[in-house]
């Protein structure tokens, strides 16, 4: 309860210096509401329904009591609720985030082992060095090569987008979650299914990249700390396998402080994914966002924050929780 009491002061806090920002923005909320040329009588009537003639704080206490009932403002762009905008948008960018996490942990912590248990090798050195790379390497660029080798130069897999254009007519996709991988599957549209799955591989690539790395190395430095110790030599000294005891006992000790790496990755993905939606079209949050900070589209700014914020608050929370569980050693305080 103590934390998600401070996780409720931190959204406060960000709901604050959001709002706060994104007033002293030098722009005419009003004007870009109503379009090009408006009238002044016009510029009157929408600054008094948008509530911009009150004070400050005033707006603020307007703006928390929608967020708490659920109502995060009106875009400014598409005159559409904002949390319906961003409603859209999530499934696509969950479905993303999603299968380059999976991805990076399983790779993550596959490379982070066999680092470990071929250390000072050959293979130790070629994880280390695909793992600094990874974690160098910005997103954007990164996408940017992958494009011009495997669309460009090898014509394997598709340069952008979620969905080839001819099989929304062809092979339409029943909406049933948002996520196509999974609406594919259960109606049974397996030519949607490898068509998705084909524009999912470059992004989710790209975006797993830099957790990959992280991974990497914190299951190789938490695995080294685990096999010095001594509980490992007493299992080697009763005879168990070399199998046994990398995977059975020093990996679940050293999944601990990785679990911490991915949580944090897992939340900085949260906004790294606004880079790789943009490289490759992807119909996503990160777009978005993008499209709104160029319109200074504030209530949706302010909107897209909030949600991340939230997210980043939770996942640090269940890591926290899931960290416990795996470690009864460990209080939580």
């Amino acid at each position: 309860m103590r934390r998600v009491g401070t996780a409720l002061l931190v959204l406060l806090g960000v709901s604050v210096v959001t709002f706060t920002l994104a007033r002293v923005v030098p722009s005419d909320p009003a004007a870009l509401y109503i379009g090009p040329h408006p009238r002044p009588e016009d510029l009157v009537r929408i600054t008094e329904q948008l509530g911009l003639n009150k004070p400050l704080p005033v707006q603020y206490v307007v703006y928390l009591s929608g967020v708490l009932r659920g109502d995060l403002g009106d875009s400014i762009a598409s005159k559409l609720p904002v949390l319906s905008e961003v409603g859209q948008r999530v499934p696509a960018s969950l479905e993303l985030l999603l299968t380059a996490m999976l991805l990076a942990v399983l790779v993550g912590t596959l490379l982070g082992v066999l680092s470990a248990r071929w250390r000072g090798r050959p293979p130790d050195a070629i994880v280390r060095l695909a793992s600094i790379a990874g974690v160098s390497l910005p997103a954007f660029w990164l996408g940017l090569l992958l494009q011009v080798l495997f669309f460009r130069q090898l014509h394997w897999l598709p340069l952008s987008g979620r969905l080839d254009t001819d099989l929304r007519f062809l092979a339409p996709i029943t909406h049933i979650t948002g996520f196509y991988l999974i609406d594919s599957a259960v109606s049974g549209n397996w030519r949607a299914f490898t068509d998705v799955a084909r524009h999912l591989v470059l992004p989710a690539v790209t975006l797993a990249a830099y957790p990959i790395g992280l991974i990497a190395r914190m299951t190789r430095a938490s695995m080294l700390e685990a096999l010095s110790q001594d509980y490992v030599r007493t299992a080697r000294a009763f005879g168990l396998s070399e199998r046994a005891v990398y995977y059975r006992l020093a990996l679940r000790n050293a999944l601990p402080p990785t679990l911490t790496v991915i949580g944090l990755t897992l939340a900085y993905s949260l906004t790294g994914t606004f880079f790789v939606e943009i490289v490759f079209n992807w119909p996503g949050l990160g777009q978005f966002a993008v499209h709104s900070l160029l319109s200074v589209d504030y209530p949706a700014i302010m909107g897209i924050t909030l949600l991340g914020a939230i997210g980043y608050v939770v996942i640090n929370l269940l890591v926290d929780l899931l960290q416990a569980w795996l470690d009864p050693r460990v209080r939580l305080a």
